[in-house]
């Protein structure tokens, strides 16, 4: 796993807690299965596509870059 897949998964995680809302919230508010957004946070998914990226950018109110930092 690259640090880059790391870090998304990292800040994925570190947004949502943020916003105080589980993984299951999250995937009902972008519209993704459940186990997507727990294997992209544990870093199981190593290639999240652009199009989920975007929905769980949209879901968390923060941008594209703010995920990659």
């Amino acid at each position: 796993m690259s640090k880059q897949e790391a870090t998304i998964g990292e800040n994925i995680k570190k947004y949502r807690n943020k916003l105080g809302i589980s993984q299951d919230v999250l995937s009902k508010r972008a519209n993704l299965a459940f186990h997507t957004i727990a294997k992209i946070e544990a870093g199981a998914t190593p290639n999240p596509t652009i199009e989920t990226v975007k929905k769980i950018t949209d879901a968390l109110g923060v941008s594209l870059d703010d995920l990659m930092k």
